[in-house]
């Protein structure tokens, strides 16, 4: 079994939706390989994939290289992944699955949080709380970080995240599916405005903007059909 580093935080309907993208998102990655495969989703949102076949450990690696995974146990100086739960002032708060074990010398709590001091973010100046707005880091956002006393973002992450500032702007959403997303631009007149929707995990995504878009403005056109945190990253 996989435990996907994404969490499936909403109801209803758009559940519904967002479970079916799951699994066509896993069919397109694991498809090809010889393996029977289902979808469960753990009591803290976390999606598993169990894996039986022939390729089986082929078909586990490639999901894991896609979506990354949550783990029970951490080792200082690997990197992991976690999804964005909280910020104030003085750094981020990962979410890393239920299942991780408390560990005070990594700094990962007993509800499985682990905190990044917003010294150990290496996003430059400011609060933590102002650092997560100005990269558009939108709530649950899968984020890569190495556990430590303390902890600190990943250096992978890091320069991810300054390029998206180095381009002409984008918008990151939460709460939605990549088609949803999509959909809401067209459907708000500014397909031509865009270079594409990049998929951040499977209900946070990064609309990247052409060149002659002002990010504000296409966030003002979209914000008002979906019912999503929305945070502009400015060049």
């Amino acid at each position: 079994m996989v435990v996907l580093a994404t969490k499936l935080y909403v109801d209803g309907t758009a559940r519904d939706r967002a479970i079916d993208s799951l699994r066509s998102l896993i069919e397109n990655d694991i498809g090809g390989v010889d393996v029977e495969w289902s979808v469960g989703v753990r009591s803290d949102g976390f999606p598993s994939v169990t894996v039986d076949g022939p390729d089986a450990v082929i078909a586990r690696n490639i999901l894991r290289d896609q979506w990354g995974t949550i783990t029970p146990s951490f080792e200082a100086g690997t990197e992991y992944v976690g999804t964005l739960t909280a910020w104030d002032e003085d750094g981020l708060t990962l979410d890393v699955g239920d299942s991780a074990g408390a560990d005070s010398e990594l700094a990962i709590d007993a509800d499985g949080h682990v905190r990044i001091p917003t010294d150990q973010l290496g996003l430059g100046p400011g609060t933590a709380a102002e650092i997560r707005t100005r990269f558009g880091l939108v709530q649950h956002l899968p984020l890569r970080f190495i556990p430590g006393d303390p902890p600190r973002l990943a250096d992978t992450e890091r320069d991810r995240l300054y390029d998206w500032t180095r381009g002409a702007g984008r918008v990151n959403v939460n709460s939605a599916t990549r088609a949803e997303v999509r959909a809401t631009v067209n459907r708000a007149g500014h397909a031509d405005d865009i270079v594409t929707v990049e998929r951040l995990g499977l209900l946070e995504q990064s609309i990247v903007c052409q060149e002659h878009t002002d990010p504000p403005g296409l966030l003002a056109a979209i914000g008002r059909h979906l019912p999503a945190e929305l945070l502009c990253v400015l060049p």
